[in-house]
């Protein structure tokens, strides 16, 4: 008991009892794998009871269940349903059942060798213990993917009753049916509400009948309408071609062309008139900013006996202080311009007024 409980505790750490990875079983398998001893009263147990609720094709890997090798055959069994090929010759079962009548624990020992867990554990197909009774307990039983309490249990696993299903699918169908036909009852009475409310065929034609009858009443009076019409509408045509008709014709093309002339010819003036006079406005406009731009302009000051003193830059100056020894200057007067040099700054009181040397230098005194 104690080298059970530490192993089970060992392969529990690793991990291979948990539910997470414990797979559902198929509803309705194909192939059933058992692995069990080919004479013991399990294979027949559970082949008994597979007969009564669903037969279903059984493959049986006869194993030893009791002694020293019994662990390592029922492991081979394991990985060799495993091992079989879907597309093979011998079909691979969808489920898989473990199966072995009571015993002691040293009976059932086997089935606690760590090989056997592990493989367990890692088959792909889904895997039914069913060893020993609903009391027995083994490590098999951990990382099966379901536990059966006995043989006949874990058949019953396995496979749905077949007359259950047959009884279900009856039901069904006739539900089915019942459902189709009250359907179909109801479309009936809507349609045939439906048609009450559709007009007849001579109802639907009898508006249009109207129409045709009245269209075919008034037919011969807007023929005769119409060739009146037209009759009137020739007369007058034939009317003006005529020589007096097309004689009149022409005066009045001639009246209509000599009134179009003649509007042309007077709104020829009133742009002319128009155009003279903003020409006239814009002439006078121009001669009096002409005025304004010489009233303004520094010539008329120069004709006065004033001179205009520019920098080297070419800009005025506007005071004796900008005018620094060295400085050249542009004097300008009103006959011409000339260049001149600043020699020194005149005293501030005096009003003697600068020589200009020979050079064209301003001496300050």
């Amino acid at each position: 008991m104690a080298l059970l409980e530490e192993r089970r505790k060992k392969l529990a750490a690793e991990g291979l009892f948990d539910e997470a990875r414990k797979k559902p079983l198929p509803y309705l398998p194909r192939v059933i794998g058992v692995i069990t001893s080919p004479t013991g009263a399990v294979i027949r147990d559970i082949l008994h009871r597979l007969s009564d609720r669903f037969p279903r094709h059984v493959l049986v890997w006869p194993v030893r269940v009791q002694g020293e090798t019994s662990g390592a055959e029922v492991a081979n069994a394991i990985e060799g349903f495993n091992a079989m090929s879907q597309t093979g010759a011998m079909p691979r079962p969808d489920v898989l059942i473990v199966a072995r009548g009571g015993g002691s624990l040293e009976d059932l020992w086997g089935f606690n060798d760590e090989v056997v867990v592990r493989a367990a554990a890692a088959s792909s197909i889904p895997l039914i213990s069913a060893v020993g009774h609903e009391t027995d307990f083994t490590l098999i039983d951990f990382a099966a993917d379901r536990r059966a309490p006995t043989p006949t249990a874990a058949a019953e696993m396995a496979v749905p009753v077949r007359s259950e299903l047959i009884a279900l699918s009856r039901d069904r169908a006739t539900r089915l049916v019942s459902c189709w036909s009250r359907m179909i009852e109801r479309l009936k009475t809507e349609l045939r509400g439906l048609a009450r409310g559709v007009p007849s065929l001579d109802n639907l034609l009898a508006m249009p009948r109207q129409r045709l009858d009245a269209s075919a009443a008034a037919l011969p009076r807007a023929l005769r309408a119409n060739a009146h019409a037209h009759r009137v509408d020739f007369s007058n045509i034939a009317a003006r071609h005529t020589p007096a008709g097309l004689k009149s014709l022409i005066a009045r093309q001639s009246d209509r062309v000599r009134g179009a002339s003649e509007r042309a010819a007077r709104a020829r003036d009133v742009i002319l008139q128009h155009a003279r006079r903003d020409i006239e406005m814009r002439k006078a406009r121009i001669t009096s900013l002409g005025q304004l731009l010489n009233s303004f302009s520094h010539k008329s000051v120069l004709d006065r006996g004033f001179a205009l003193v520019r920098g080297s830059d070419g800009h005025p100056l506007a005071s004796a202080a900008s005018a620094s020894p060295g400085l050249t200057l542009e004097i300008e007067l009103k006959d011409g311009r000339f260049g001149a040099v600043v020699s020194g700054t005149a005293p501030k009181k005096t009003a003697t007024p600068a020589k200009i040397s020979k050079q064209g230098s301003l001496f300050g005194e």
